[in-house]
């Protein structure tokens, strides 16, 4: 015998009304309206009772939320200033680990156009000569003030050596004033082991007498090229030159007057 199938009842079907769940949830919203309407009318009777309250609940609160805006814009600005930090340490690091390039001038060309240079060029290529040749502490000190040296150095041999340079033309020919004036400061001023005068034009007659006599040594365009080119001595050289021939013939003249 078979036994009749059970229908199952469509899923979707709505449940009936549930009047022991209806009624809890009016419970429980009469006991929410109840505690709102108590809070709220102790609120009151406190307020009544004591106005100042009202106030002090006000700024607490205006306090409050400005006080939670303010903690925002802090945070976020800490966070801005923190990472600010961290590239700029970054960026400290790198140039820490990047090696520091010391200046240097230009090598000295072979043949350089000493006249198409400026004023300060042609200094900064007497210098790149001096440091070529083997003098250190080299210093460019021309300009307003320098008092006729234009150019500081120590020769290899440890003598300071003074550097006055006139860029001149050809048809302008270093004077005799020119080397009073470097003369009197060259020594006595600037300390000079060896005092010179470096010019792309020659020098007058009373010049050179001039400079023979105070033991200024005078490099010309000639001069200068040799000095240049490396065919020809350098001034600190040509210096101790002139001082021995000058000491060889003081000794030569003290002999001829003992005899």
């Amino acid at each position: 015998m078979t036994a009749p199938a059970r229908r199952t009842p469509p899923a979707n079907r709505r449940r009936g009304f549930d009047l022991r769940s209806t009624a809890l949830f009016f419970v429980l919203l009469a006991l929410v309206v109840t505690v709102l309407g108590l809070m709220a009318r102790m609120v009151a009777d406190a307020v009544e009772r004591r106005p100042a309250w009202v106030f002090v609940l006000v700024v607490a609160g205006v306090a409050g939320f400005v006080g939670l805006r303010r903690r925002v814009h802090v945070a976020r600005a800490a966070r801005r200033a923190a990472a600010v930090l961290d590239e700029a340490a970054r960026e400290a690091a790198d140039e820490l680990d990047t090696p520091a390039i010391p200046h240097q001038r230009p090598v000295a060309e072979a043949t350089p156009d000493y006249d198409a240079l400026t004023p300060e060029e042609f200094e900064e290529a007497i210098a790149a000569l001096c440091e070529r040749d083997g003098c250190s502490a080299v210093d460019v000190a021309g300009g307003a003030g320098d008092l006729g040296a234009d150019v500081v150095a120590v020769t290899p041999d440890g003598h300071r050596v003074v550097i006055q340079c006139k860029q001149y033309v050809d048809t302008h020919s270093v004077g005799s004033q020119d080397l009073q004036r470097f003369g009197g400061t060259c020594f006595t001023v600037h300390e000079a082991d060896i005092a010179v005068v470096v010019t792309t034009s020659d020098f007058t007659t009373p010049a050179l007498e001039y400079a023979d006599q105070c033991g200024v040594v005078c490099v010309d365009r000639e001069a200068l090229r040799s000095w240049t080119d490396g065919t020809g001595p350098r001034p600190w050289e040509a210096a101790a030159t002139a001082g021995e021939a000058a000491g060889r013939g003081t000794a030569g003249a003290e002999t001829q007057v003992q005899q």
